[in-house]
């Protein structure tokens, strides 16, 4: 499963509280960094995955009034940013009867049930499967599926985002239905879905 992630080379300026003095300055430097980068989701960085590299000036600034050091840091962020019409392949880590979700990546991307197959789809929940009724097809937790993304959603608060994906082309969907088209010998994708990017009120 390939995913295309970002290295973006931030500088900034830490401050160390007088209680962490104790503490080795580059643990807390990354202790600080990792509180208020990683997780964080922004329509400029996408999702924020981890600080990595490190380099902390070790001589600090004082303000007066201010008991805390302030050191300038340089380090990497590693992120993941999602976009519209990209092809992704994930493993379906949620049934629901109004989709599923699948992990690319970092993050939990949803296919609405409308999204799953090009046939009507119900919700079994004695084997939490979602089952096509004219094919057959069933779809499980644990299977790997490749899909398009069709919407990105950031939140405006940064602290949360959405992807949407759909499975309703050719040659999309869980893998051994992928199979099946290629011997069966189904025509390429000839569409292109409207791209989407919203955000969050």
């Amino acid at each position: 499963m390939n995913y295309t992630f970002n290295i973006i080379i931030i500088e900034d300026t830490v401050r160390i509280l007088p209680e962490k003095f104790d503490k080795a300055l580059e643990v807390v430097t990354y202790e600080e960094l990792k509180a208020k980068h990683e997780g964080i989701v922004s329509k400029d960085l996408g999702f924020v995955i981890a600080v990595t590299d490190i380099k902390v000036n070790p001589i600090g600034k004082i303000i007066p009034g201010d008991g805390a050091t302030y050191h300038t840091v340089s380090f990497t962020l590693l992120t993941y940013y999602p976009e519209i019409q990209e092809i992704v392949e994930g493993e379906v880590v949620e049934i629901e009867d109004f989709g599923v979700f699948v992990r690319i990546g970092p993050i939990d991307a949803l296919i609405h049930v409308s999204q799953v197959i090009d046939n009507f789809v119900s919700y079994d929940e004695k084997q939490v499967a979602l089952i096509a009724k004219e094919t057959g097809r069933i779809l499980r937790k644990g299977d790997v599926v490749r899909a398009r993304i069709t919407v990105v959603s950031f939140a405006k608060e940064g602290s949360s985002g959405k992807i949407g994906m759909t499975m309703r082309q050719p040659f999309l969907g869980k893998l051994e239905w992928i199979a099946d088209e290629v011997k069966k010998g189904k025509p390429a994708l000839k569409t292109t879905p409207e791209k989407t990017i919203a955000s969050e009120e």
